[in-house]
């Protein structure tokens, strides 16, 4: 299975047969959910406020050398993921708190910011989430100290346009405020303010990150309208990962060779897993960074239990630096077969070798397949793997935008510390 190299491409040694008229269905479904908002987004988006997140990234980018984003899962994974991967340029750093309840992570955040202007954009639907609640306590008594009156107009909240106790802060306080849509879920959201707002002030394009998931919403319309959805790569993963799953197989290992993506495969887990980890099912969602991974897990992907499958998320075109392997007098290392090679040219050979031991091996891979690692194809990404978890969520039987579970722990917790109401 592929698609023009022109575009994302799916590949499989497995065969499938796709019921077009159940995708449609779960297609109808998801964007008549409450929380579908996110399917027509690309196009839909509320072009004022996307203009202010631009104004807003350019003041931010004038007086702070740190934007610290408050948030955890959803809202943060994604746009970490993103600035990760581009290290785009910018006179601002974004930095992150909010997302684990760790004394020693807060206090090196704070040894950053110590003589460093910053500013706050703190990211909450409802404001009373544990952690990220914690850590702008902190980080407000830090930045009040810092510019006392003025410490509220460094202030960014991101949260619910009309209630909850964020909302509320930040109308009597008059911080600037973005809107968190009621139809998004976190992990669906960073096409939204929670996001862009981050991505603009790192330094990314975020118009082109925009119009790279519009491409993606073209290709599905287009699929609909042509009866082609069979074809749609997108929905082409989601059926085989749910085919593989249906035989035994049971946790999927998301795979690159890119370092600057490790943060793309934790937002990619925390999609899948929220989305399909319910009533006892699911696949286990689990990534790894290779060559590197080759060197710890490599021996149980390739000699252990066969309940795995693999994604591989591959790129057929180069992009930035690249090195030639420099000649040596006299070979002391052996690497003179490598001498006059491109870096990029064995770590795409190291790619395919890696594909086929682990399919010699009895893994099943699947190649989601880029034309290259930039803005565009990162949006076209993001609207890929967010399309393929909700179909593939559907076609387990289960809600892709709750999660039920993720308050078990939260319960426990406030019986521990005491939480009377």
């Amino acid at each position: 299975m592929s698609q023009s190299r022109s575009t994302l491409q799916f590949q499989s040694s497995q065969s499938l047969e796709i019921d077009q008229s159940q995708v449609k269905q779960f297609l109808q479904e998801i964007e008549t959910d409450p929380m579908g908002g996110w399917l027509n987004l690309p196009q839909d988006y509320g072009r004022s406020e996307f203009k202010r997140i631009k104004k807003t990234a350019q003041a931010i980018q004038t007086n702070s050398e740190y934007l610290v984003c408050i948030g955890i899962g959803g809202s943060y994974l994604g746009h970490r993921a993103v600035i990760d991967a581009l290290q785009p340029q910018s006179p601002t750093k974004v930095l992150y708190a909010g997302n684990s309840l760790s004394p020693r992570e807060l206090d090196n955040l704070f040894a950053k910011l110590d003589d460093k202007d910053f500013s706050i954009n703190v990211i909450s639907k409802s404001g009373t989430t544990t952690e990220p609640a914690i850590a702008f306590r902190f980080l407000k008594e830090k930045l009040f100290a810092r510019y006392g009156d003025r410490a509220a107009s460094r202030i960014y909240a991101t949260t619910d346009a009309s209630f909850g106790a964020l909302h509320n802060e930040a109308v009597q306080n008059n911080y600037s405020r973005f809107t968190v849509p009621n139809n998004i879920g976190g992990r669906y959201s960073v096409l939204t303010a929670v996001g862009l707002l981050p991505l603009a002030v790192s330094g990314v394009d975020i118009d082109q990150l925009m119009s790279g998931a519009a491409r993606e919403l073209l290709a599905l319309r287009s699929s609909l309208d042509h009866d082609t959805l069979d074809s749609l790569p997108a929905v082409q993963y989601a059926y085989m990962r749910h085919s593989l799953y249906q035989s035994g197989l049971e946790t999927e290992v998301f795979a690159t060779f890119e370092p600057c993506l490790r943060e793309f495969g934790e937002w990619w887990k925390q999609l899948f897993g929220e989305s399909e980890g319910k009533q006892h099912q699911g696949i286990l969602p689990t990534s790894v960074v290779y060559t590197t991974g080759l060197h710890s897990l490599g021996q149980y992907l390739q000699d252990g239990r066969r309940n795995i499958f693999e994604t591989m998320l591959e790129f057929t075109t180069a992009s930035g630096p690249d090195f030639q392997i420099p000649s040596i007098a006299n070979n002391p290392d052996g690497l003179g077969y490598l001498e006059g090679m491109k870096l990029s040219d064995i770590n795409q050979k190291a790619l395919q070798a890696t594909v086929d031991a682990h399919r010699n091996g009895g893994i099943p891979v699947l190649e989601i397949i880029s034309p290259e690692l930039d803005i565009i194809n990162l949006g076209r990404l993001i609207y890929f793997f967010e399309l393929a978890c909700a179909l593939s969520a559907k076609l387990s039987g289960v809600n892709p935008f709750d999660q039920p579970g993720v308050e078990d722990y939260k319960t426990r917790m406030f019986e521990l510390l005491g939480r009377t109401s």
